[in-house]
């Protein structure tokens, strides 16, 4: 039988491994597993332990950690460790990680004596079975498997643990598409259009595109290729009043702008103040100047535009599920109660701020969940109720990774009636 390996960049193999190196992604583990921190945010703070570290020290630390953290169950279970984790039981992790690497373990006093024989038959053995070849807890996968069907969810399941591309997302305010992709060229970076996604460009080879010039002068941002069809299926035009509903750092508000060519109100509504303080900070990098940021610390902020909006934007909190390839530490941190939570929340967004939408209007309804409860389930609720009677569906888009190779995401256009 061909025994499988989780791949690592070629590059890292090569590598002589360093103390400081495996060390500083152990204390990475030890903040997300065990202090419940962010791994992006976990990640950005160790790689500031050493300004010598070039790029391969830091592309290992960082590729590792995300690695292990994505495959937390099933690196877990060979190294029969349980949390809490010690120190010892994450040096543990890490040998087996290695070891399924085929990389040559330091003689180190941290390394126990470790079984390699052991470890592989006991990966080839957990492969057969899903929730520890993709590791994942159980109750997700059994809440997957029966919202979108066994074959569905193995694919998508699969998918989500591929790592995300690069992404970018063309600034029209400022450039074009192949204005960027020869600017970024310059930079000695690669960037290539995809069909079908009209300001997108993906990077066939990671880089930091955050230090480069293009970025600094706003003429581009980050953002997942499905991410970016949520803008363009609301049918944006210049000098429209649009709202932005949940639009927390502004990612769509910045495309929405881009769309509207800076003409016409775009109000961006959130009920957390500093992601509206970092949205104003990206709408002056990016040169939209229509943006009008307004806090909701109460109902009156909502209740004032009734009825007022040509086009509204419901990119509704979720469980972030479609999006796991970005953020796999989510997978560990979501319990079966928040879905509940969370389908009461978007219940309520919709039915409490679709009134926004003036007669004639359209709204789009969002989420980067791929579960039915959050997504076409909502919408069929909301048009059986009274407040979304004057609604039509027009299009919905349910996007797997699995099919599109892009995060999962779900959208709705809908119409109200004149």
């Amino acid at each position: 039988m061909k025994k499988e390996r989780i791949p690592l960049q070629p590059q890292f193999f090569r590598m002589k491994l360093h103390r400081n190196l495996v060390f500083a992604v152990i204390d990475a583990l030890n903040l997300v597993f065990n202090e419940g921190e962010y791994a992006d945010k976990v990640v950005q703070k160790v790689l500031k332990y050493d300004k010598r570290w070039g790029a391969r020290d830091r592309g290992f630390i960082a590729e590792t950690t995300y690695e292990m953290v994505r495959y937390k169950r099933l690196y877990t279970e060979i190294a029969e460790v349980k949390a809490p984790f010690s120190r010892p039981d994450l040096f543990r992790m890490w040998a087996v990680w290695a070891v399924l690497k085929g990389i040559s373990l330091p003689d180190w006093k941290q390394i126990e004596p470790t079984p390699e024989r052991r470890i592989k038959g006991k990966f080839d053995e957990l492969s057969k079975i899903r929730k520890f070849k993709e590791a994942v807890p159980d109750w997700i996968d059994a809440l997957c498997a029966k919202a979108l069907g066994e074959k569905l969810w193995t694919a998508e399941l699969a998918a989500l643990n591929k790592k995300a591309e690069v992404i970018l997302r063309t600034n029209p305010l400022k450039t074009t598409k192949e204005q960027l992709r020869r600017r970024l060229l310059d930079e000695n970076i690669v960037a290539e259009p995809i069909k079908g996604y009209p300001l997108a460009l993906r990077l066939p080879e990671r880089a930091n595109v955050f230090v480069t010039k293009a970025f600094k002068d706003g003429h581009f941002e980050v953002q997942d290729a499905s991410s970016q069809l949520v803008a363009q299926l609301l049918d944006v035009k210049p000098g429209q009043r649009v709202v932005d509903a949940c639009a927390g750092a502004g990612g769509k508000t910045l495309h929405l702008a881009g769309l509207m060519e800076n003409k016409g109100q775009l109000i961006a509504m959130d009920i957390y103040g500093s992601k509206l303080k970092e949205l104003k900070r990206r709408a002056r990098r990016n040169g939209a100047h229509n943006i009008e940021p307004r806090e909701i610390d109460s109902t009156k902020v909502i209740k004032k535009l009734h009825g007022s909006a040509d086009r509204l934007l419901l990119d509704a909190p979720c469980t972030g599920l479609g999006v796991i390839r970005r953020n796999p530490d989510t997978k560990w941190k979501l319990q079966p109660e928040f879905l509940e939570k969370i389908t009461k929340v978007q219940h309520d967004i919709l039915r409490s701020y679709s009134k926004m939408v003036k007669p004639g209007g359209k709204m789009v309804y969002a989420t980067c969940s791929i579960l039915p409860q959050e997504n076409n389930d909502q919408v069929t609720s909301f048009l059986a109720s009274e407040e979304g009677a004057p609604f039509s569906l027009i299009e919905e888009k349910k996007i797997y990774a699995s099919k599109s190779g892009y995060d999962g995401f779900y959208m709705a256009l809908l119409e109200k009636k004149n």
